[in-house]
């Protein structure tokens, strides 16, 4: 009888005697273990003398016997225990059983075919507890040693069999935590049985995960021309080996090895289609019922790309980095926007193949992916990586002996754009790309005459389908880089930057995609300690009085900013706009300005302008990451924050403004994760990020002031609760009811004063000016039943006499009603919800909803 047989044996008696001819070596095990640790935690197998002397050296057939015993005694311990304790002594003994387990199946074995079937059925058919899968037993260490004993033979159907029973088992479990591992080993199950068949062919590699991608992406590959597949099958093996955050250079040069083999050209066709397919892929939620303690619990979970796979797509992005075309760097900009993108309740879809992307546009050459990281850091606000893109930003400034705000300058591409236009011929019919509002583009096509063509022409379509597809990937190109530009500019204000005029000439006013922003903008020339405020009209640089100004060579430029001027002027560019309908990219000349008070001058170190304000704290935790702030939501949990602030960096003049707020700790008030839903607001200061000491108001430059309170009121009157018509009528947080009505229809803000001299001007040209008129904070409608006032702040609504709250929610998918209306400056939603409601009110007879009606008739 064999020592296996003994072990088999002595586990099936129900006697009282000794478990296995192995306790003596585990109870000597346990008192090493108590005299040399203080707490089981630490115990390492390797650093205890009963392994190192006595066990690694048993017989080969008696290590097998031990590893069965460490297996089969461990799973009668634990079977039907509910719960145990850490203090029980046999429960150390069990620990140890695992601790030698795992690391007798790291060192070298002789096991023979039957020793594997035996093992691999003991790790089937036994668990380490009832709740347990088998991913708790050591499978990567047994694989490798069936690797070890099985290398260069031929694998027996035995071992086919017993290799494919593990792998059933393995396939069977449903996604989850240990997705990745067992896909893993699925894969290495799937090699040793395919070297099982030989040395010569390659193993048909696929992506392992099991979901969507998966199911696209693997036909595709099977689909392939035959003489295509032993390369691809390379490709994807080295792509699923990357790991971290960065390739070494040794796998970027096995890389190029490798889609060299298979064909640059191939590969980026196979694997930009992926990569697409990704960036439209949706994530798939399935719903979860539990019962628990007579309560019924729902709960989703989402996934996207599972775990698997996210290496092996990893590894494609970092494979495609030689291959620097605008259309590879585009796509990849556009995967890793859609990466970085929410997943409700885990965060960013696949953080790891954005991270992926940032690193390949950060090495592509050229400055292209420059451009697109620039475009990135404005669009992703987790903090993690806004700091990642700024780093790669700053390496790239520093290879090229620039700043960042010059590399984001030279990477802004053309386009090959002329006066907001791009002119392509294509088979005797010429093709117009014009730019007809940021973010929006217009293709037309003409004949050989010159004549207007309605739609693409079919020769064109026919013969030129590639550069077709280039026009439109121009397009689109354009139109979201003019937005991300649109963006940079606008935080420019928060720059100090003196450009001198040949660079300014050279990358803002000759630019031919820039040039269609900054000819629209209003920049102050300086020569010899002489400022003139000029914008370019009509082919030339004039003053608000149209006195032009022709540029010298030695002026320097900066943006205008109306916080630097007098209210005079202010109001003569305001002018200037109106009378000429030049529409801005974004506020200037009507931009909030916020000056220092005499209050923040006695309160010196910190402002109280906006505090006291009850925000939604998801919709703050949004606008502030929009606007370039750093933010952490505030949880009903400890995680050692009684309080938080939004915090800016303004790095150019080494300041740091933070914006206070506090959790509103009010019963029920949380969501399903324990976020509060609403936060008060605090005290703004601002800190010198160079000694970590806070700056009194009266030293900031008068711009960083006025811009860090504007965005803080653009916080608080987005987020505010008073913004929100059904927000008291659901019963708010009680202890702030009176807020809602103090802010709804309270003193206006410096937006709303905006608003209000803008409708000012606009009214008398409105088929409104007949029945509305403005009155102090209100814009007044007469309609056919009743009078109507809408605070121009928080676009809410009394009804007269009685100053009878009228709830109106504006229905979001409706057209702007503004984009009829001239406007001097693009981006305020809420202009257009007062005018939508004056415009609505104004024919209240006509109004069909009911949930209106029976307010407007309740008296």
């Amino acid at each position: 009888m064999g020592i296996v047989d003994v072990v088999k044996k002595a586990l099936s008696k129900k006697a009282a005697a000794p478990l296995s001819p192995f306790e003596e070596l585990i109870d000597a095990a346990e008192q090493e273990a108590n005299s040399k640790y203080s707490s089981f935690w630490g115990i390492k197998a390797k650093e205890l003398n009963v392994f190192t002397e006595r066990i690694i050296n048993l017989p080969a057939d008696e290590k097998v016997a031990f590893i069965l015993e460490c297996i089969t005694v461990t799973h009668q311990w634990y079977k039907g225990k509910s719960s145990f304790s850490t203090s029980d002594k046999d429960y150390l003994k069990i620990e140890i059983r695992g601790l030698f387990l795992h690391q007798l199946l790291r060192t070298k074995l002789a096991l023979s075919e039957q020793d594997i079937e035996v093992i691999s059925q003991q790790f089937i058919d036994y668990r380490k507890s009832h709740w347990g899968t088998i991913h708790d037993w050591p499978l990567a260490n047994f694989l490798t040693q069936v690797e070890r004993n099985f290398k260069g033979a031929t694998l027996t159907s035995t071992s086919k069999t017993t290799l494919l029973n593990l792998r059933d088992v393995l396939a069977g479990i449903e996604n989850g935590y240990y997705e990745k591992e067992r896909a893993k080993l699925i894969e290495r199950i799937d090699k040793l049985l395919h070297t099982g068949e030989g040395e010569a062919s390659i193993k048909p590699t696929y992506f392992l995960g099991y979901d969507d991608f998966s199911n696209y992406a693997n036909p595709i590959i099977r689909q392939r021309p035959e003489q295509e597949l032993t390369g691809w099958y390379k490709v994807m093996a080295h792509a699923q080996k990357a790991s971290g955050g960065k390739p070494t250079q040794k796998y970027l040069k096995e890389s190029q090895v490798l889609v060299t083999g298979l064909g640059a050209e191939v590969f980026s066709e196979v694997v930009l289609d992926w990569f697409r397919y990704i960036i439209h892929l949706k994530e798939k939620e399935t719903v979860y019922t539990q019962t628990h303690g007579g309560h019924t619990y729902t709960y989703s979970n989402y996934e996207f790309i599972s775990a698997s796979n996210l290496d092996a797509i990893k590894g494609l992005v970092w494979m495609g980095a030689p291959l620097a075309t605008p259309t590879t760097l585009s796509t990849l900009a556009a995967l890793a926007d859609r990466a970085f993108k929410k997943i409700p309740g885990k965060g960013p879809a696949a953080a790891a193949i954005g991270n992926a992307c940032l690193f390949t546009l950060y090495k592509s050459e050229g400055l292209e992916g420059i451009s697109h990281l620039s475009r990135l850091k404005l669009r992703i606000r987790q903090s993690s990586t806004q700091a990642l893109i700024e780093k790669y930003l700053q390496e790239a400034a520093k290879e090229q002996g620039i700043s960042v705000h010059e590399i984001e300058d030279l990477a802004v591409d053309q386009y090959g754009v002329e006066d907001g236009k791009r002119v392509y011929e294509l088979e005797g019919f010429k093709a117009e790309l014009e730019i007809v509002a940021i973010g929006k583009t217009e293709l037309k096509w003409f004949k050989p005459d010159g004549n207007p063509q309605k739609s693409v022409p079919s020769i064109v379509k026919e013969k030129q389908p590639a550069a077709l597809k280039q026009v439109k990937e121009t397009a689109k190109q354009i139109e979201v880089s003019l937005s991300a530009q649109r963006d940079r500019l606008d935080r420019m204000f928060k720059a100090d930057r003196l450009l001198s005029w040949a660079y300014f000439e050279k990358y803002y006013a000759n630019h031919g995609l820039l040039s269609y922003l900054t000819k629209r903008l209003i920049w102050v020339f300086k020569k010899e300690g002489v400022s003139k405020n000029v914008i370019f009209f009509e082919g030339k640089w004039v003053g608000h009085d149209l006195a032009e100004l022709e540029p010298a060579p030695e002026i320097t430029v900066q943006l205008w900013h109306p916080a630097t001027a007098t209210m005079s002027e202010i109001e003569a560019w305001r002018r200037f706009l109106v009378e000429h309908q030049v529409l801005q990219p974004f506020k200037q000349a009507y931009r909030e300005v916020y000056l220092l008070t005499d209050a923040e001058i006695n309160t010196r170190v910190y402002s109280n302008r906006m505090a006291a304000h009850l925000l939604k704290q998801h919709q703050f935790n949004s606008l502030a990451k929009l606007r370039g702030w750093k933010y952490a939501l505030l949880g009903a949990f400890d995680d050692g924050r009684y309080n938080e602030a939004a915090s800016c960096l303004i790095p150019d003049f080494h300041l740091k403004a933070e914006y206070w707020v506090n959790e509103v700790d009010a019963e029920g008030e949380m969501n399903d994760t324990g976020i509060w839903n609403y936060i008060a607001t605090d005290q703004l200061r601002f800190v010198d990020t160079q000694s970590n000491n806070v700056v009194e108001l009266i030293n900031i430059p008068r711009v960083i002031l006025s811009e860090v309170l504007r965005d803080v009121d653009l916080f608080v009157g987005v987020a505010t609760v008073g913004n929100d018509p059904n927000w008291r009528d659901s019963g708010g947080v009680p202890a702030y009811r009176d807020y809602w009505q103090a802010y709804s229809f309270g003193e206006l803000s410096e937006l709303a004063k905006t608003r209000k001299e803008i409708l000012t001007q606009l009214l008398p040209r409105l088929k409104l000016a007949n029945v509305a008129e403005i009155k102090d904070k209100f814009l007044v409608v007469r309609g056919k039943l009743r009078t109507y006032k809408i605070h121009l702040g928080s676009t809410n609504i009394l009804m007269e006499p009685n100053d009878q709250y009228l709830c109106i929610v504006p229905d979001r998918s409706k057209k702007d009603i503004t984009q009829n209306v001239f406007l001097p400056f693009e981006g305020d939603t809420g202009f257009s919800v007062i005018l939508s409601k004056a415009m609505l009110l104004a024919e209240d007879d006509k109004i069909t909803d009911s949930t209106i009606t029976s307010q407007i008739k309740r008296f």
